[in-house]
């Protein structure tokens, strides 16, 4: 113990590394269904060593928290503000009522049972799993004319709050939306999910886990032409226009490849590749003439490109519509092979409504690639780099965002650094989405900011938690685990009943997805994308998911505000 407390007085900042090394690795635990995760590791174990007498400068905590909340606004921005149109607005009805209903159960039982500030906020950070509640709350403290002492208090309490109900916050709603609503309203999962999925894919019925779809299979083969052709004599143009769901790739003369703009007449023996849908290049077989394998030596080059969408004239379009619209536009030779959204792939099924902002993968020769760039968006280069001037610019704004103050009964109230850089985020996150030459923060980078920053904050929640926290559940461990059961379930009960019957959200999985998004509850997503079996529940959830991460980050100053009550010295 003596080495423990000479380590803290000479690099405290090893047990910030450790409690985020050991959390991360008690995170990865699973009981049943059921995973900490290890943001909530993190401040468990940042409490435990916190027991030592720790000392971190709250400048740390800050920083990181500034980064991590932007990283949330930035990723969370094109979504937040598509889920603002009317073709979005039942879900973002959904998301905010649910969200509502989460701000007022938090209120009524700390104005009910004489809950503090403190506790109050970490009732909802951990009840609403929600970690941004825990420094938006702890900013708006530090600025109530109260002592020092306690403010500390109170930062305690909401970090007793949080790691008290965060775990049932976790469970309640895998309950809910994957046994208690299905077995309510007797639906079934799977069933419903594949029926979904057959909508959305014009009626075709959707594939068991291990089969694929061998009609929509992209390959690439190469034909001979043979003395009866039909395509003799005819231009490699004329070939590629007459063929649908497939590309003219290359045509190779006596072993040499020619350009295809000088293969005006085909001959016999020409050998072309093209690559296109399996169903495609069956049906042309027996006109094309002789399958053949490449020359020895002979390479084709494909690519896998990504691209950010930016036009508008295809947001908004059906995935099955963007073919169609790109034919006129000399654009029918690539393939969508993927689509992201907010960092989760979309299933790639013809209904599915694309979204401004969406991450494109696209598949075909960079001659193709290059045409549909210039009419799609942007490409996502696997160099990219961050743009320093705009993040700098970004983080500016948002910190000077959180200096703006208003009053809630008397108490001065801002949104303060976190809830700024949030609103900034977001704002720049759009700005990317719409104009992707500005405002670079690659996947990678923003993954990394989103994840160590509200780790390292934690952390040092935890650890400067650590010496009150055992004194803090001995007076109200049980009394606030119990409420935070009822800040769980009674939002979400209310709220699903009330997007059912009021707002017509009534496809099964469309319903589900607005529970666990609206509550920005991930665990109860995997959940229900393990029943589901497929991606449809994504779609919903994204929408909701956006919504509810700004509303709920900014409950933590409206907590503060609106109970008055301060702990006992």
């Amino acid at each position: 113990m003596e080495i423990l407390k000479w380590l803290a007085t000479q690099s405290s900042l090893v047990f910030l590394f450790v409690a985020v090394a050991l959390g991360y690795f008690a995170g990865k635990l699973k009981i049943g269904n059921f995973v900490l995760g290890g943001i909530a590791g993190t401040l468990i174990m940042g409490v435990i060593l916190g027991q030592v007498g720790v000392t971190i400068d709250s400048a740390v905590k800050d920083i990181f928290f500034a980064l991590f909340i932007y990283a949330v606004g930035y990723q969370g921005g094109p979504q937040f503000f598509r889920a603002l149109s009317l073709k979005s607005l039942n879900q973002l009805l959904s998301a905010a009522v649910m969200c509502l209903l989460g701000l007022f159960t938090v209120l009524a039982f700390a104005w009910g049972f004489g809950l503090d500030r403190g506790t109050a906020a970490g009732l909802a950070a951990g009840g609403l799993t929600q970690s941004a509640i825990i420094g938006t709350a702890g900013e708006t403290i530090q600025k109530l004319s109260v002592s020092a002492d306690l403010k500390q208090v109170m930062e305690t309490n909401i970090a007793v709050g949080y790691a008290v109900c965060y775990i049932f916050g976790s469970i309640g709603p895998i309950i809910m939306v994957t046994w208690f609503f299905p077995t309510v309203m007797r639906w079934d999962i799977r069933k419903e999910a594949l029926k979904l999925a057959e909508k959305m894919s014009g009626g075709a019925a959707e594939l068991e886990p291990g089969q694929f779809n061998a009609a929509r299979r992209i390959d690439t083969r190469f034909f001979q032409l043979n003395a009866g052709s039909d395509w003799l004599g005819k231009s490699a143009q004329d070939l590629d226009n007459s063929i649908d769901d497939a590309a003219l790739e290359a045509v190779l003369r006596s072993g040499s490849e020619i350009h295809l703009d000088d293969a005006k007449a085909f001959q016999e023996g020409d050998v072309i590749a093209l690559t296109g849908l399996v169903s495609a290049l069956d049906s042309q077989a027996a006109q094309l003439g002789v399958e053949t394998e490449a020359p020895d030596g002979y390479r084709l080059v494909l690519e896998n490109r990504h691209l950010v969408l930016t036009n508008p004239d295809f947001a908004g379009n059906r995935l099955k519509g963007i073919h169609d619209h790109t034919k006129s536009n000399a654009l029918r030779d690539v393939f969508v092979t993927g689509v992201n959204r907010m960092g989760r792939d979309l299933p790639l099924l013809p209904d599915l409504e694309i979204h401004k902002g969406d991450e494109l993968q696209l598949t075909g020769s960079p001659r193709d690639l290059n045409k549909v760039q210039k009419s799609l968006g942007y490409p996502i280069s696997s160099a990219a780099v961050t743009d320093f001037i705009f993040f700098g610019m970004g983080m500016t704004l948002g910190l000077l965002l959180g200096l703006i103050e208003f009053k809630i009964g008397g108490v001065p109230v801002s949104v303060g650094s976190g809830g700024g850089c949030l609103l900034s985020g977001l704002l720049f996150g759009w700005l990317r989405s719409t104009h992707p030459r500005y405002a670079a923060l690659p996947t990678g980078a923003v993954n990394f900011l989103r994840d160590f920053g509200l780790a390292v904050f934690v952390g040092v929640v935890g650890i400067s938690a650590g010496p009150q926290v055992l004194t803090t559940l001995q007076q109200q461990g049980m009394s606030i685990f119990l409420f935070g059961i009822g800040v769980t379930l009674i939002p979400q009960f209310i709220g699903f009943f009330f997007s059912y019957y009021v707002l017509r959200i009534q496809n099964p999985i469309e319903a589900l997805a607005c529970v666990a998004g609206g509550r920005s509850a991930n665990p109860a997503f995997a959940a229900l994308l393990g029943k589901a079996q497929n991606a449809t529940p994504v779609v919903t959830f994204t929408v909701t998911y956006a919504v509810a991460n700004v509303l709920l980050t900014l409950w933590g100053p409206l907590i503060v505000g609106l109970v008055s009550t301060n702990p006992a010295q």
